[in-house]
């Protein structure tokens, strides 16, 4: 195996030396500053940092390759010795350490497995917009996406804090704030999130804030709140229109004076995290609905960050986009990987003449019931239950289903259809069935059982 262009960086004659067999061209550079220019300039296939350049400037390197979207291969020369770079290259595929550089093998095999991960993400690229961050899988390419990346750019870039994001259910807006964290603090920085509206109002306090021992009843110790675990990190609000309004006017206080005090505590904490919050909600609405305070909305509504719903003209062109990436990725099905190719021409029209009202994690929904029930290497319309409330009479298809649901509609028919469709698929093969139903075999005996799920009888073939 011979690459075009190798670049050592290090004063290590050994490790030059170790690389020239796989080279066609070699290239040098004594320190990590001096990468920036020669990656420029020469545009190598591989990247060598040596056993003498410090661990901490990998580290440093690497995350600014990250930042920069930059997807070339590293290869770490000896044993890394820095828990800071160990934990990242856990997350970061486009590194591998190697502790015996002059070990042709080791070094092959190692070199290999980096251009079998390039090669992946070039596979994956025509899925993702070139500014997105290679930790957060935003897919898209539709205009509106375009504006989407654009100002999450421009507000990871500054020093905006706090953030709000705003989008209809299932746009992806947690997605959206997990790419303003990785691309203005870096993987290594801790995202928590929590969301508003799961909790009551004592315990989102609690949870943000933290508490001190015997400040309520069960009180029995200190704990720690997200604002303060998250350190220099990001806090996200998940639906903050769901926060109560006394709890609003905390909040407001440690944005605007970036201290908080512990419930039952009295000493001030710093805040040096960014927060980040989401609605799903119109918020203006809300403010003068008299759910939201004012003032907490204009501070909040800095640089806000909108994500357009999939029915939006300026985002349809993701919808098939997303639907293949869905096929691509799925795990649901695990004896299917790789063998469902993609949609039929009229599956394909289906789905973008459907109005998504769950938006994208309806369609990923769609797309894996139907990876679930389609036995052909295409889906196709009749696996496409775009509303599972349509009537499920075995002998109409999804082509004539009606356009709204039916009054009988019931979670128990629409389990009973997809259990005898499983069967179906199976050939009445309980073992696989269950398999492609994701359960046990035991729990597929009894929902057989409880809707008296026959096989059909087989009729006589004629003797030749």
């Amino acid at each position: 195996m011979t690459l075009e262009k190798i670049l050592v960086v290090g004063r290590q004659p050994n490790t030059q030396q170790a690389a020239r067999p796989f080279a066609k061209k070699l290239y040098a550079a004594d320190e990590t500053d001096d990468v920036w220019e020669l990656l420029e300039a020469v545009e190598p296939n591989l990247i060598i940092f040596g056993e003498d350049i410090e661990r901490t400037e990998i580290l440093r390197t690497l995350r600014a390759f990250q930042q920069s979207s930059l997807q070339r291969p590293v290869l770490i020369a000896g044993s890394l010795n820095c828990p800071p770079l160990e934990t990242y290259l856990d997350e970061y595929k486009y590194a591998e350490c190697v502790l015996n550089i002059e070990n042709a093998d080791d070094f092959s095999r190692a070199v290999q497995r980096l251009l079998l991960h390039q090669q992946e993400s070039a596979s994956d690229a025509r899925f993702f917009m070139e500014d997105c961050p290679s930790s957060v899988s935003i897919v898209g390419k539709s205009r509106a996406m375009m504006q989407t990346l654009r100002m999450i750019r421009l507000v990871a870039q500054s020093s905006c804090n706090p953030v709000l994001i705003i989008g209809e259910t299932g746009t992806g807006k947690e997605l959206a704030a997990r790419a303003v964290h990785i691309l203005r603090n870096g993987s290594q920085q801790k995202f928590v999130a929590i969301n508003c509206a799961a909790l009551t109002a004592n315990l989102l306090e609690s949870e943000l804030f933290g508490h001190t021992k015997g400040s309520f009843t069960s009180a029995d110790r200190d704990k720690t709140g997200l604002l303060e675990l998250a350190g220099t990190g990001t806090v996200f609000l998940d639906e903050i229109s769901e926060m109560p309004l006394d709890l609003q006017a905390k909040l407001l206080r440690v944005l605007q004076e970036r201290k908080f005090r512990k419930v039952g505590g009295l000493e001030e904490i710093d805040c040096r995290a960014t927060i980040i919050a989401s609605s799903n909600r119109n918020l203006l609405q809300e403010v003068e609905a008299g759910r939201f305070r004012k003032d907490l909305y204009y501070r909040l509504c800095v640089c806000p960050i909108p994500l357009a719903p999939l029915r939006a003209e300026s985002r349809k062109d993701d919808i098939l986009l997303l639907a293949e990436y869905f096929i691509q990725t799925s795990t649901i099905c695990p004896e299917k990987k790789g063998k469902i190719k993609g949609l039929t021409s009229m599956a394909a029209e289906m789905l973008t003449r459907y109005h998504w009202p769950g938006n994208v994690r309806e369609l990923k929904n769609v797309i894996e019931r139907a990876i679930l029930l389609e036995s052909a290497d295409r889906i196709g319309t009749s696996s496409l239950w775009l509303n599972p409330a349509f009537s499920f009479d075995s002998e109409q298809t999804q082509e004539t289903a009606p356009a709204v649901p039916i009054k009988d509609f019931s979670l128990e028919k629409a389990e009973r259809e997809l259990v005898k469709k499983a069967l179906e698929e199976a050939g009445w093969q309980k073992s696989r069935a269950a398999s492609l139903l994701g359960i046990t075999r035991a729990t597929l005996y009894a929902k057989v059982k409880q809707y008296n799920l026959q096989e059909p009888e087989k009729k006589p073939q004629p003797v030749s």
